[in-house]
């Protein structure tokens, strides 16, 4: 695959570490901030961290889904879920590879170039959307799959979707935001 860049191993941790680090802030920040807007089990009407998600994936590639990966699994498995371990490591592997996968599909078939410096308004939307439609979709497969009850239902889907995009474009809104302060104090 073309713009797939070689980094090397202590590169690859520091990103990794960022990507863990971050989305770990960013899940605890969202549950105390979002509290009221949860849907169901995993579910929530509003997910920034879904924007994170994507972001990592795009900017740091396999060490950001890595890392949010194992992430992911830690929250869940130390965390309230109240399910096993098989389960929590599925949890993580989608909360990471999800957006690692769309990243690809989106690279590859959107021609995005891998510096990201010709995103437009219109290929962010379809990154939004592609990255959206797999992380719901495939965790409530797996919470379907798992046998988690009220869980893994098109109700549960439609709600992750929303909340997905929703937390997507408020992060994006956020930081967008936060560089325009930025440069303003820097004029």
């Amino acid at each position: 695959m073309t713009g797939v860049k070689k980094i090397n191993k202590s590169e690859w941790f520091v990103e990794f570490a960022i990507s863990a680090m971050v989305y770990t802030a960013v899940f605890y920040i969202n549950a105390w901030l979002t509290a009221y807007f949860v849907y169901g089990l995993g579910v929530n009407w509003i997910y920034l961290p879904a924007g994170l998600r994507l972001f990592l994936t795009l900017i740091f590639g396999l060490s950001g889904a890595v890392g949010i990966a194992v992430a992911s699994f830690l929250i869940s498995y130390f965390g309230e879920f109240p399910y096993g371990l098989t389960t929590c490591i599925g949890v993580g592997l989608i909360s990471g590879f999800a957006p690692y996968l769309a990243s690809i599909l989106v690279l590859k078939n959107i021609k995005i170039s891998p510096d990201l410096s010709d995103l437009s308004l219109g290929k962010l939307a379809i990154s939004i959307l592609i990255y959206a439609l797999l992380s719901s979709g495939l965790h409530q497969w797996w919470f379907a799959v798992r046998g988690l009850e009220e869980a893994g239902t098109a109700n549960h889907f439609l709600v992750m979707l929303i909340g997905d995009v929703a937390g997507t474009l408020l992060l994006i809104g956020l930081i967008k935001y936060g560089l325009d302060l930025l440069k303003r104090g820097g004029d």
